[in-house]
């Protein structure tokens, strides 16, 4: 089934933002294991749970992005 060009953007959007969560959890999880090298295990530990809460927030975009391609979700053409 076609996207019109909103849901197109929509769904470009959602898998953007989640790229970025992607990335940002990787950058964070490389600054964890500096943080727990220089013996800052509680700082290291905090940032590793924001790693998780982007994970988390990256799966439910792409979901959504998911759902926009299968037409569950769709946005109206602008007037």
């Amino acid at each position: 089934m076609w996207l019109n060009e909103n849901e197109n953007e929509l769904r470009r959007d959602l898998q953007g933002v989640a790229s970025d969560l992607r990335w940002s959890a990787v950058e964070l999880l490389r600054i964890a294991e500096q943080l727990r090298l220089a013996g800052n295990d509680v700082d290291a530990q905090a940032t590793k749970r924001l790693c998780e809460l982007f994970q988390g927030d990256e799966q439910r975009l792409m979901g959504y992005a998911d759902e926009v391609k299968a037409k569950i979700i769709s946005r109206a053409k602008a007037q």
